[in-house]
């Protein structure tokens, strides 16, 4: 039993009491005073030092690391530790990550249209080389002091990355017509790569297959009341609202907007670990993809 601590706790320094606490335990004055001399010992200066690096990387994700992306940053930066000893370490720093919270469906169906088949069936597997062939997307809402501010995303289901998005005050095709347009500017598909989506009446109304059509993108819907046949869609706005949006109030559209643009292209898209891609970055993946494929 170390009865040092139990000195210096007692008696203060007080040289009398020492002498006396020091009697009363057996142990030499001048063990004691050569343990104070000696400081902290290696493991707990190492604990200091790892404890130092860990709430580095829990403010460079802006307070939403857990324990699981902090280990995985750790190991990437050459940093070899146990996960048990990261968490002990994040939990008495009094730091955690943060948790989305449950699905909340958006969906409005259009009864009378006619939809795509699911040519995805819940396969939402990352493979090296098959970016840019399979898509997902979906809408979500953000509350602002201007009233409801609407986003709808485009999202590579392999690399998970948000390769389109666009937001609106207002719920119409244009919406989702926008981010598709967007994803088709930026990433250049081939002609087939599909879209998946919910059935809601913006996805499957004839505006929108018409752009699809004519971008040469195969349109895809999950079945009816089954959210977890757009999951990838689902959880990244879990993220989103758990990281960013739900942090906070937003004054207006304008601000909300700046804020998901930095979000995604800033931090999501090139430097948020994700689980599913073995905590790579999509941006890190689809260069590790490329280079495999």
């Amino acid at each position: 039993m170390n009865v040092y601590p139990f000195i210096e706790a007692e008696n203060a320094g007080s040289d009398g009491n020492v002498k006396r606490a020091c009697e009363l335990l057996k142990v030499s004055r001048a063990a004691y005073y050569a343990h104070r001399a000696a400081g902290p010992s290696q493991r707990k200066q190492d604990d200091a030092d790892l404890t130092a690096e860990i709430i580095t990387i829990h403010d460079e994700s802006d307070a939403t690391y857990g324990t699981p992306r902090v280990h995985a940053e750790l190991r990437a930066r050459g940093k070899r530790h146990s996960r048990k000893r990261v968490a002990r370490l994040l939990r008495a720093a009094g730091l955690a990550g943060r948790t989305p919270k449950r699905w909340r469906t958006t969906t409005v169906p259009d009864l009378a249209a006619a939809t795509p088949a699911d040519l995805i069936k819940r396969d939402f597997s990352c493979a090296a080389g098959d970016i840019n062939t399979r898509w997902c997307g979906d809408i979500t809402y953000i509350h602002t002091w201007e009233g409801w501010l609407y986003l709808a995303t485009v999202i590579d289901l392999d690399s998970r990355r948000v390769v389109g998005w666009a937001t609106a005050d207002h719920l119409r095709t244009d919406l989702v017509a926008d981010a598709l347009h967007s994803a088709v500017t930026q990433r250049r598909p081939d002609p087939g790569v599909i879209f998946h989506s919910d059935r809601g009446c913006q996805y499957t109304s004839a505006q929108f297959n018409a752009l699809a059509a004519d971008a040469g993108v195969r349109l895809s819907v999950g079945r009816k009341g089954q959210c977890w046949d757009n999951a990838v869609a689902e959880s990244f706005f879990a993220t989103i609202k758990a990281e960013l949006l739900d942090r906070q109030g937003w004054p207006t559209h304008t601000a909300a907007h700046k804020a998901i643009f930095e979000y995604i292209e800033g931090w999501y898209n090139t430097r948020r670990l994700h689980s599913s891609l073995g905590y790579l970055s999509p941006a890190t993946y689809e260069t590790t993809a490329r280079r495999v494929a």
